[in-house]
């Protein structure tokens, strides 16, 4: 029989597996170590385990203690599992810039989790770099894992990532390239493969907002280069211990839009469900293309899974809002996402002009769908700019039914078609169209639909 004792056995050994599309104009072949396939379905479960056994073998973590630590949810992930086994508490400290389904994941392995504001120093007491301090003090057997300057963090990825992406390549991989937070990845993967092969390039992923590039470059800490950003998991305001620079040949920043739209990209085109620093890695790749030449064995770390990110990289909704949603992206279906559980407003033929004029007035819209006697088709529609001339032309209309002043009716669109074929429908003499959802409902798309796209 073959089985694991535990799920912390399943940890490592994880998958290269090739870049196709997304990818497609790059010579060099492309190899994604997808590091989702880890229990915790992040490659934070591997320096999460060894800082919790390096612990517990210098005497620091004892069995009834509490470990604490501030991390982006992936960190935690990997403590909590670990702690599950073996038997610790956890109280995690995270920023309210991560998603809500990292913190909901954190909480379903018995964690207690505490949302701590992004926008304030590493010094200041409410950052949640301070509550972990405070809190492995006030706490009696506790223990910080303290992920940013442990160096068991590096020491994971030397001992195991590094070793398995050299055995995996068979010792031709040229290029590896990975997004830095805490540095440990990078710098423990980069140390073993350099020492294997001085002329593999390690390059490093970073974000605008974080300091990493720039000191990297001139070795000066520049506070005017810190400012919030969206992307997670990589980018610090700091320097953590674990980076070690001079493993890392160059720095790449990749915006948060470009990291966020590379995203859904990476499920989309290569089937692989990856997270937010696996869009920005990838991101990364097509900006320094030219790095790479035909021969070339570049691998790219996919750090996390897409399931950390359904409520924002993979929210239409969130998309939009931040100005992230490709224009191509925007079909008619997702034109109506803001007012879709409303049913449509429509007037009857046989209705009178004033009571149509009451009903739009009512529901506070400018142009209305008009149906048949039976509501069972749309024969025309009216908009409040005819009807106004036309009442100001004989103000007796309004005792008349709407059919006497009908106007042609507005288009139906398929759902998948994009913004611009939406737009070019909706003109001065048509002023909207309409669609159906997925259950055959109709729905409104005006103008206001297309400007709240766009803004």
């Amino acid at each position: 029989m073959k089985y694991y004792e535990n799920i912390l056995g399943t940890i490592g050994n994880t998958p290269l597996v090739k870049i196709n599309k997304i990818t497609a104009g790059i010579s060099a072949l492309v190899l994604a170590k997808v590091e989702t396939f880890n229990p915790g379905n992040s490659i934070k479960d591997r320096m999460a385990l060894k800082m919790i056994e390096d612990a517990e073998k210098k005497g620091l973590l004892k069995p009834g203690y509490t470990i604490i630590e501030g991390t982006s949810g992936n960190t935690g992930m990997g403590l909590a599992i670990a702690a599950c086994m073996k038997g610790y508490k956890c109280i995690f400290t995270t920023t309210d810039k991560q998603s809500k389904e990292k913190f909901d994941t954190l909480r379903a392995f018995g964690a207690e989790v505490i949302v701590c504001p992004t926008n304030v120093e590493p010094e200041d007491p409410r950052s949640y770099y301070s509550v972990s301090s405070r809190l492995v003090k006030e706490i009696p057997r506790s223990w910080k894992a303290n992920q940013y300057d442990n160096l068991s963090n590096t020491a994971a990825h030397y001992e195991q990532t590094g070793p398995e992406i050299w055995e995996q390549t068979d010792g031709k991989i040229t290029h590896f390239i990975c997004g830095v937070g805490t540095g440990g990845t990078i710098c423990g993967v980069g140390k073993y493969l350099k020492e294997k092969n001085p002329a593999v390039q390690v390059l490093g992923i970073d974000t605008y907002g974080s300091v990493f590039k720039k000191y990297k470059e001139t070795g000066i800490l520049d506070k005017e280069e810190i400012y919030p950003y969206i992307t997670e998991g990589i980018g610090e305001d700091f320097l953590p211990q674990n980076v070690d620079f001079s493993m890392i040949d160059y720095f790449e920043k990749v915006t948060d839009k470009d990291a966020a739209i590379m995203t859904r990209r990476i499920s989309r085109e290569e089937a692989i469900f990856a997270g937010n620093s696996s869009g920005s890695v990838m991101a990364g790749v097509l900006q320094m293309k030219d790095r790479f030449k035909k021969g070339d064995v570049v691998v790219v770390l996919f750090h996390d899974h897409g399931s950390r990110y359904l409520g924002k990289m993979f929210n239409d909704e969130w998309m939009s809002d931040r100005g992230f949603l490709q224009e191509s992206e925007i079909t008619a279906i997702k034109l109506i996402e803001r007012h879709k559980q409303h049913r449509l407003v429509t007037v009857s033929e046989t209705d009178t002009v004033h009571s149509a004029v009451a009903h739009m007035k009512k529901y506070g819209i400018s142009q209305v769908p008009v149906t048949n006697e039976a509501k069972t088709e749309y024969i025309g529609s009216l908009n409040d700019t005819e009807v106004f001339m036309k009442l100001i032309d004989n103000p007796n209309l309004g005792t008349e039914k709407v059919s006497a002043i009908i106007q042609p009716p507005f288009p139906f669109v398929d759902p998948k078609a994009s913004i611009k074929e939406v737009s070019r429908l909706i003109t001065s003499e048509n002023r909207a169209v309409l669609v159906r959802d997925i259950m055959g409902d109709p729905h409104i798309i005006t103008r206001q639909d297309i400007i709240e796209a766009f803004c």
